[in-house]
């Protein structure tokens, strides 16, 4: 997991979003011209998530309504969460997990050579989980049951012309969760970039939007990497390109919700 840090960079170019802001419900930059690293988008009813420049560090700041600072404080609790193997209700998570990937096939211990069927580094997924928390065992498990189609598809690798050299299914995802948090800042006491406030926005009316949120990037990370003809050394120029992808869709002015994203239609529940 030691590449982590390095897709935690930022890959949007820079652009003016003034005259966003002043569409907006009335608030305005303290600035003539507030610059973020990404496109303009402030539509929607963000119930006065006012931009203002921070003086102290240059960057944007953003006022977050109650309900907003709940389901922040809720979701940054999840992230802050790591596996513990001694805990019983995550024992049974992971369980649950392999249950849902290999229904009807035995999970002889929960360390086990099983585990590598799935595409952890090991025969202890909780060292994957490292890198990623708790939250990516329950990423993934939320996957597995609200899409199993694609969930199914993705971890057998059922679609499209694969290469010699795939992408580890597990290890994936908890690429993608760690890429996410890192993407959206959720370990921020409150938004620094328009992106982080569109998505908290979408959070507090929808409580599980990081996890919907997960599986769009992930069905749109293996469908960038058959389009791109990638292998395994590819991996991270294919994360790159999901993750502009999803920053773009996010910042669209027609998204009211996860479900309107483009990305969101190449998910199958069946």
């Amino acid at each position: 997991m030691g590449e982590m840090g390095e897709r935690g960079g930022s890959f949007v170019a820079v652009r003016r979003i003034s005259q966003g802001i002043e569409r907006s419900s009335g608030c305005h930059s303290t600035s003539a011209e507030v610059v973020t690293g990404s496109t303009a988008w402030i539509g929607r009813g963000l119930s006065c998530v006012c931009a203002q420049r921070n003086n102290s560090d240059g960057r944007l700041s953003f006022d977050l309504t109650p309900l907003q600072e709940d389901s922040l404080h809720r979701l940054q609790i999840r992230i802050e969460t790591v596996y513990d193997g001694s805990r019983v209700e995550h024992q049974e998570a992971l369980r649950a997990l392999w249950y849902a990937a290999f229904p009807g096939e035995e999970l002889r211990d929960l360390i086990s050579e099983q585990w590598k069927e799935m595409g952890w580094q090991g025969k202890d997924p909780s060292t994957d989980f490292r890198g990623g928390g708790f939250i990516s065992l329950e990423n993934l498990l939320f996957f597995a049951k609200n899409f199993p189609k694609s969930f199914q598809d993705l971890l057998w690798k059922q679609e499209g012309d694969r290469a010699m050299w795939e992408y580890p299914f597990a290890v994936a995802g908890v690429n993608i969760t760690f890429m996410l948090i890192q993407m959206l800042d959720l370990q921020a006491a409150k938004p620094r970039t328009m992106m982080g406030a569109v998505f908290l926005k979408l959070l507090a009316e929808n409580e599980r939007a990081f996890d919907l949120l997960y599986c769009i990037t992930f069905k749109l990370m293996d469908h960038l990497w058959l389009a791109m003809h990638a292998s395994y050394m590819d991996f991270n120029t294919v994360m790159k390109s999901t993750r502009r992808q999803i920053e773009r869709e996010l910042l669209l002015e027609e998204i009211m919700r996860l479900e309107d994203m483009p990305s969101y239609k190449l998910l199958s529940r069946r």
